[in-house]
């Protein structure tokens, strides 16, 4: 890197911070995070590690309008005071579920059967596979991360979190080749009652000696994408333990799921306090939200039925490495981020589709705000409304300017849960849309796992 060396001790440890974030061996103290990479998940994960490292709480925006190791130094001297630290919780005998498990609760009840929230992931296994080994690995699995042992009983109505003892049995079963697609969907699209089950499941589909299928299905109640990719790395972990004839030694987790729950509900406060973080961002979203179209108009070939089907497909469309490498300098050129970028573009596309010059997007942020939570499986992701006007014949560099403005106020109030959104705007309701958008852009970006790593296979 060109940005020199620290001249502060804060700013030695800024940027160790920013080049652990990137993964890079090394910032200087003028490097600018963005143009290293960096990106809105990025650099929530940085404020996440400078809050837990200096004990001082740093604005997205003026993290965007600074954003290198030495001005982020010259922010901490007017940084906030950094939220209550995320630790081990004394629980009460009755543990609330997290706001956004309580609508993955509300909509497992109320689309009783349905699949629609099953994350699966499906692996074909070539070689000597220990099922003893995997089994095992399975029991440490869900003994770390106590959201794979927690079912969601209710009283009255009222649902809470009861963690339980054990694992999910792994159902063996052998099969021919040609039925495995078959029986692969079927496993896929088995639902889940979720205050009686545990909210994951394992299947292993036997073909051969050496060929076999492991299925992996989990309810988003109780994880989310970023969580699977903690789940497949520590179940790698633990099978090649097990093989060894050993538990694995990974170290403890500093929380659990329980603990987040608990945490979220008073680190947002009460929405009668006019003083909590709750009441200040839902201030926020009922202007940004005021007047929202009920729906975005588009040609579409057909009306929407009058229940949505939840079926879905895919167009793969390949951006190529020059396209990329153009959509990367209009970023750093508006001094915003590539996802900024196409979100512009996607909002020029539907407003020239028909949809007007009001443009709300969905989009998905990560809800992992403190560094406690990166190793952990469970369901931290929000929902936002990314609200962009297109009125006055705006170049794309202003919808560019406008995007990312739009898009760092969001962020500044990510931490309203999105079905409490939807109660505060009260829009016309309707079985057949997506309330708020109907239209969501998301990366996946999570960050990388190592990969699967089993001995034999």
């Amino acid at each position: 890197m060109t940005g020199g060396a620290p001249r502060t001790a804060v700013e030695e440890v800024l940027c160790s911070l920013f080049a652990e974030v990137l993964r890079l061996d090394r910032v200087g103290v003028d490097d600018g995070f963005f143009e290293l990479g960096g990106d809105s998940l990025l650099a929530m994960r940085l404020i996440a590690r400078v809050q837990a490292v200096l004990d001082v709480e740093v604005n997205i925006r003026k993290l965007f309008a600074a954003p290198t190791p030495a001005g982020v130094a010259r922010l901490l001297d007017g940084g906030g005071r950094p939220r209550a630290a995320l630790v081990r919780a004394v629980r009460p005998a009755v543990v609330p579920l997290s706001y956004g498990q309580t609508r993955m609760w509300f909509l497992n009840r109320f689309q009783e059967g349905g699949a629609v929230y099953n994350m699966p992931f499906a692996l074909r296994l070539t070689g000597e596979l220990d099922v003893a080994a995997l089994r095992a690995a399975l029991g440490d699995v869900a003994l770390r991360h106590e959201s794979l042992r927690t079912v969601f009983p209710d009283t009255g109505g009222v649902p809470r979190q009861e963690v339980r003892e054990g694992s999910p049995v792994l159902s063996v079963v052998e099969v021919a080749a040609e039925d495995v697609p078959l029986l692969l969907r079927a496993e896929v699209g088995r639902g889940f009652d979720v205050g009686r089950e545990l909210p994951w499941r394992v299947s292993l589909f036997v073909v051969s000696a050496r060929e076999h299928v492991l299925v992996v299905v989990v309810h988003h109640i109780a994880a989310d994408g970023w969580s699977m990719g903690v789940l497949g790395r520590d179940l790698s972990a633990a099978y090649a333990a097990r093989l060894s004839g050993r538990a694995p030694s990974w170290v403890g987790l500093p929380v659990q799921y329980a603990d987040y729950a608990l945490w979220q509900r008073a680190v947002l406060g009460s929405e009668s306090d006019p003083g909590s973080l709750l009441s200040a961002q839902l201030g926020y979203w009922r202007s940004a939200l005021a007047g929202l179209p009920v729906e975005l108009v588009l040609p579409v070939d057909r009306p929407r039925p009058a229940v949505a089907s939840y079926r879905g497909g895919a167009v793969p469309v390949r951006v190529g490495a020059g396209v990329h490498g153009r959509l990367v300098e209009v970023a750093r050129a508006g001094q915003a981020t590539l996802f900024m970028v196409v979100q512009a573009a996607v909002a020029v596309l539907l407003s020239r589709l028909g949809a007007g010059v009001d443009i709300p997007v969905g989009t998905a942020v990560a809800g992992r705000g403190a560094a406690a939570l990166d190793d952990l499986v469970g369901f931290f992701v929000n929902t936002l409304v990314l609200r962009v006007g297109l009125g006055g014949d705006p170049s794309f560099a202003e919808v560019v300017g406008r995007v990312r403005e739009v898009d760092l106020a969001a962020y500044a109030h990510q931490d309203v849960p999105f079905e409490r959104l939807v109660e505060e705007v009260q829009p016309v309701r309707s079985l057949a849309r997506h309330p708020l958008f109907q239209v969501m852009l998301t990366f996946q970006n999570a960050p990388r796992t190592s990969g699967w790593e089993l001995p034999g296979l």
